[in-house]
């Protein structure tokens, strides 16, 4: 793995709006070919000092700037527009201790570059985000962040699933990646690590946008798996290296996951879960919303089937998914019964057959007004169906055998 930083130079000042991804023009170069570039630096700074989804660092660096915004952090002066006096203090305080430098050393050390709007690695759809948009992305692993985003499905749901829950998400992320797409979530336990597990040993690509720094894996009793995803795939996040994860902090990270992906599939979700705000943020974005349900009577379903009641789309495999996120043409197949024996019979004998009772003889004149027939044709279509073993002709009545009404029965529902 590469620890090559990417640099980064533009002027924030000369966008027209929020979301344009043309303030940051890639150079191309790397950490260890010349003096890091000022955007780069500016942009890591801020990684350390505003948190990630704040809308209102995000509008000073739109409007005015990475570079102003940086001076005027680092100076400590007169507040910009919407920080409140108190707020601004403690951002200054973060600003004095901020070290960009330190921060891309230890990133290089761990096989993790910094990605900017800009840059060709940058996924542009992050800019529906707004100024919500994340001033960059940490990311460790080999793929490319933009390619791999193209085509790629977030899996989310509870951290305390059931079985059930665990064997939906893995199912699931296995088919996705059998198709070749990018199964994303967030490297929690539950759902998550079902979603990423189901992805690898399908031999497919998985991504983890994290709420923490890239090279400290959170939860630790998911190191093992991240550093597995890492190796195979990528690991996304908004802070800089070493940073620690807050509860504010993991529903801002989902906004993330919410743009990156093509649609989001939530699978177990209790009425309060952290899985539903990527849900909503993904149908805020114009994303596929999807939700696999569950038992009526579970609590960590409720949260999905309201999903469902609302704008979500129920899906149940891989191919369902992949129909509504993927290119036209990508039908997900019908879904049928098995097919019984006396489905192969003409319309007009299976309307004899159900003109029998299911026990007992009766009258071919009988049959026949059951079957809204003649009585000659109701005898010719019972000696067809004595021939293919249905019936059986006792004296002057007819009975059903012993397959017949396996057959029947079979086609019908016991309620």
């Amino acid at each position: 793995m590469s620890g090559d930083v990417h640099r980064a130079r533009g002027d924030d000042g000369d966008n027209d709006g929020a979301g344009s991804s043309g303030d940051a023009v890639s150079r191309g170069e790397r950490a260890g070919d010349g003096p890091t570039g000022d955007e780069l630096l500016g942009r890591v700074f801020l990684t350390r000092v505003i948190e990630p989804g704040d809308e209102t660092g995000g509008r000073w660096v739109r409007e005015r700037g990475v570079a102003e915004v940086v001076r005027r952090l680092r100076e400590g002066g007169r507040a910009l527009p919407g920080a409140s006096g108190k707020r601004w203090a403690g951002l200054c305080a973060r600003a004095a201790r901020a070290d960009p430098h330190q921060d891309l050393a230890v990133a290089r050390a761990a096989g993790v570059r910094f990605v900017t709007p800009g840059d060709t690695e940058w996924p542009r759809q992050l800019d529906d985000l707004g100024d919500a948009r994340p001033i960059g992305l940490w990311v460790r692993g080999r793929p490319s962040l933009r390619m791999w985003a193209l085509r790629s499905v977030a899996v989310v749901g509870a951290r305390a699933c059931t079985e059930y829950g665990a064997h939906m998400a893995a199912t699931l992320a296995a088919g996705l990646a059998e198709r070749g797409w990018v199964v994303v979530s967030g490297g929690a336990y539950g759902v998550d690590g079902a979603a990423h597990r189901g992805a690898l040993g399908a031999g497919g690509a998985t991504a983890a946008v994290l709420a923490c720094g890239v090279d400290r894996p959170y939860p630790p009793g998911h190191t093992g798996l991240i550093t597995r995803i890492a190796e195979q795939g990528l690991v996304v996040g908004e802070l800089p290296p070493g940073d620690h994860p807050t509860p504010s902090r993991f529903v801002l990270r989902n906004r993330v996951i919410a743009a990156l992906t093509r649609g989001t599939v939530v699978v177990e979700a209790a009425l309060r879960s952290g899985s539903l705000v990527t849900a909503r943020a993904a149908r805020r974005l114009g994303r596929h919303v999807m939700g696999v349900p569950g038992p009526a009577t579970s609590g960590l379903s409720a949260g999905v089937h309201e999903l469902l009641r609302g704008e979500a789309v129920l899906v149940t495999d891989a191919a369902e998914v992949v129909e509504l996120v993927g290119d036209m043409g990508d039908l997900a197949p019908d879904r049928r019964g098995p097919v019984l024996p006396t489905d192969l019979l003409e319309p007009r004998a299976r309307q004899v057959l159900a003109g029998l009772p299911a026990r007992g003889t009766a009258a071919a004149a009988d049959v026949a007004r059951r079957a809204q027939t003649t009585q000659d044709d109701a005898v010719a279509r019972l000696y067809e169906l004595r021939a293919l073993g249905y019936v059986e002709r006792h004296g002057d009545g007819w009975k059903l055998t012993r397959q017949a009404m396996i057959s029947v029965r079979g086609g019908r529902s016991p309620c």
